[in-house]
This record gives C-alpha cells, structure tokens and sequence, in this order.
C-alpha cells in the first residue's frame, strides 16, 4: 500500500478511503480477478463503492505498474498483481482455473525461434488451455 499511497502522490493524486479498499483487497486476494469480481469483493467491505471507481483505480494501478490487465480465451479482462518476473498460465476449459507457471526450458525455446527468424523477441504470451486435475479426475 505504501508503492500505491507513493505513486498516487507522484500523480497528484490522494488516497481516498474506496481506492484504499480496492487497492487492498485486490492485493489481499493474489489472483487473477475480473472487475466484477473484485466489487462483489470489495462492497463486502464497503457499500458504497460502485463499479466505475472499481474501474478507475483499476486503471490506475495499472499506469502506476502495479498490476498486468489479461484477456484469455473468454475475453473478459482479468487482473493480476504485476510480478517481477515473468510466467506463463494454464486455463481449464471447464472451471476457469488459471495456474501460473514458468519453464525456462519453453523461455530457451523462444529465443531460439526468435533467433532463427532473425527477430528481437520484446514480450510474448503463452496460454495452454485443457483441462487441470481435478476437473480431469471428476471426467474420469
């Protein structure tokens, strides 16, 4: 909260008592989250947040690069807490679960290709969908 309250001033910006909320329970819960996640969050702890200061401290704390804005497969835009390094994520087709992972093996891979093309690799996305093991499990 200190980086936010610290970028929000770099902004002209004040703390105001929603975006504190919002900003709080977003890091609090660590997961991919869409908008209409984190208000019905959110109004658990104060009823008078509406959904366009959901939307505006969303974004933000993205300009303050504090969290990563991500469209999967089902388009609806999920947020997570920007990290330090990078990962890539698994999508289960049937119950939504994202798992993050890294692999430095896939990370070599990359460069490699980008090598052979003769390209400068600047960011890339990886998204593998199926199923994870407990959905896998309850099929079988």
């Amino acid at each position: 909260m200190e980086t936010f309250h610290s970028r929000l001033r770099e902004r002209g910006l004040k703390s105001t008592s929603p975006r504190d909320d919002i900003a709080r329970v977003f890091f609090r819960l660590g997961r991919h989250i869409s908008a209409e996640e984190l208000y019905g969050e959110v109004k658990k702890i104060n009823q008078h947040v509406g959904y366009a200061t959901i939307y505006r401290t969303l974004k933000l704390l993205k300009e303050c690069g504090m969290l990563s804005e991500r469209h999967f497969d089902e388009g609806q835009a999920r947020y997570e807490v920007a990290g330090e390094h990078h990962h890539d994520h698994f999508i289960c087709e049937n119950c939504a679960k994202i798992i993050e992972f890294e692999d430095d093996g896939i990370e070599r891979m990359q460069q490699e290709v980008a090598r052979k093309l003769g390209v400068t690799l600047l960011r890339h996305k990886m998204e593998l969908y199926g199923l994870c093991d407990d959905c896998r499990a309850k099929s079988d």
